[in-house]
């Protein structure tokens, strides 16, 4: 059991900024827009996440998401080891992906997901 990829999503107050920036100036591969959240490629493997939000905290918005086709699987796993699942795996029909969220022990958002989207290949 393994994952696939790697996103680290952060909080933007400005999408179109930091499009502009991370498209037009980095000129990294938009991998996924998902309106509110766009995806960039920035190794095979490798990608960053920026979702609008109206107000940012220190930490706030930021997630380290493990992209696996296995999160059923990892959430056994996590259960097993005792490790609390604040959220677990569902559909979430906004952004196409089935999920599942813990803390780390420096309480650092994990998301497990799966995409459902067509449109995503992590693998291409």
């Amino acid at each position: 059991m393994s994952f696939d990829s790697i996103i680290t999503f952060l909080p933007t107050r400005d999408l179109v900024q930091t499009a502009q920036f991370y498209e037009d100036i980095l000129e990294l591969e938009l991998a996924l827009d998902q309106t509110r959240c766009r995806i960039y490629r920035v190794t095979q493997g490798g990608f960053l996440g920026f979702c609008l939000k109206d107000e940012i905290k220190p930490h706030d918005g930021v997630i380290l998401t493990l992209i696996t086709e296995e999160v059923d699987r990892w959430h056994a796993l996590l259960t097993e080891h005792e490790v609390t699942i604040e959220k677990p795996p569902v559909f979430n029909p906004e952004f196409q992906i089935y999920q599942m969220f813990l803390r780390d022990p420096n309480d650092y958002l994990i998301e497990i997901q799966r995409f459902e989207d067509p449109q995503w290949n992590v693998k291409s």
